[in-house]
């Protein structure tokens, strides 16, 4: 009978099968490397960001080119990567934009670098470095919780900066996090790069004596050219629940002015309260006193003050969240100052409906 033709081909592949099932079994020498075992799967990256700005209206204002300005910007955009890469390393690097103030010349949002630090974090201890935050006012600005209406004090008066390049150190002295520090070795320049020698130490200690309780004492100095070295002081305490919060701190800050001036002493006061309405509403208040003429008080960007009287900050505020990460904030914020020669500038009042999202 004859063989159908594909029948050859197939004989000739079950050849060399058979042959292997009829070798003895190979020495254990002989066999392959076993292939290594696979590396843990890293973790992903993570991009976040926030957006906070105004439907504003100065009401009144003592410098008049300012009155009845009204109109809309945005406060700050934050756009930025998280990734652990690898054992206790990770990196974080953050843009930031924001739209120029009325003392300011008009531009685009023209994004800039605020946070690229490498850090290595062992149990309660971390080591940071790169341009990453200062310890200057993050702990009362936490706490504050409405960095979107208003900056804190040190922040908006311009006593400091929130970033800066260098090496830092932040941990806790005990398991339950009740003793905390930050530690900065920094070039006093914030997000701006170095092009002298003189360089910012600062160092803040925190203590949580009890549930809700956080208090803070913190120290700086900053050398500079001419003589003109600045060293700030602060001690900040809050109490914060479930239901509330409220916070009050007190600063000091020493500018020397040169071989031949005496030098510029500043002190302002500011206590803070919120309280929780309902489940989707709040309501704030903030009061700051400048017990000094504030000499940087006509640079600040979105509220400019009288720079040679001294004055009260009041804000008042609701709080509404529609969804956790949207949130409604109208506001009113007052300015009155103290007299200056027999006469007292004009108060400022701003009308604000602020709003802040997050993703």
């Amino acid at each position: 009978m004859k063989r159908p033709w594909f029948a050859v081909p197939l004989l000739l592949a079950l050849v060399p099968t058979a042959a292997r099932a009829q070798a003895p079994a190979a020495d254990s020498a002989d066999k392959p490397a076993e292939k290594p075992a696979e590396k843990p799967a890293e973790k992903p990256g993570k991009w976040s960001g926030y957006v906070m700005g105004d439907f504003y209206y100065y009401a009144a204002d003592h410098d008049k080119a300012f009155e009845k300005q009204s109109g809309l910007w945005f406060r700050r955009i934050y756009l930025g990567y998280d990734r652990e890469i690898g054992g206790n390393w990770g990196v974080r690097i953050r843009m930031e934009a924001g739209s120029k103030g009325f003392n300011e010349t008009a531009d685009k949002l023209t994004p800039f670098l605020k946070d690229a630090y490498l850090k290595w974090v062992n149990g309660r201890h971390g080591a940071f470095i790169g341009l990453s935050p200062s310890p200057t006012w993050e702990v009362p600005e936490t706490i504050w919780g409405y960095r979107s209406v208003e900056k804190t004090p040190l922040d908006l008066y311009k006593w400091g900066g929130s970033r800066d390049l260098g090496l830092a150190f932040k941990g806790s002295f005990d398991a339950q996090k009740k003793f905390g520090y930050h530690a900065f070795f920094g070039t006093g320049t914030d997000t701006k790069s170095e092009t002298d020698k003189d360089k910012k130490l600062y160092l803040a200690l925190q203590a949580r004596p009890a549930t809700g309780w956080t208090l803070e004492g913190y120290l700086d100095w900053e050398s500079r050219k001419g003589d003109k070295d600045v060293s700030t002081a602060q001690i900040f305490g809050a109490y914060e629940h479930k239901k509330g919060r409220a916070g009050v701190q007190y600063a000091h800050q020493t500018r020397k002015q040169g071989v031949d001036k005496p030098a510029l002493e500043l002190d302002v006061f500011s206590a803070f309260a919120a309280a929780r309405l309902k489940d989707k509403a709040w309501i704030y208040g903030r009061f700051d006193r400048m017990l000094d003429p504030n000499p940087d008080g006509a640079k600040i960007a979105y509220i400019t003050f009288d720079p040679t009287a001294k004055y009260n900050y009041v804000i008042l505020g609701l709080d509404l969240i529609p969804t956790p990460s949207v949130h409604f904030q109208p506001n009113l914020k007052l300015v009155t100052y103290d007299e200056v020669a027999g006469k007292k500038p004009d108060s400022d009042v701003i009308l604000s409906l602020t709003f802040f999202y997050v993703f």
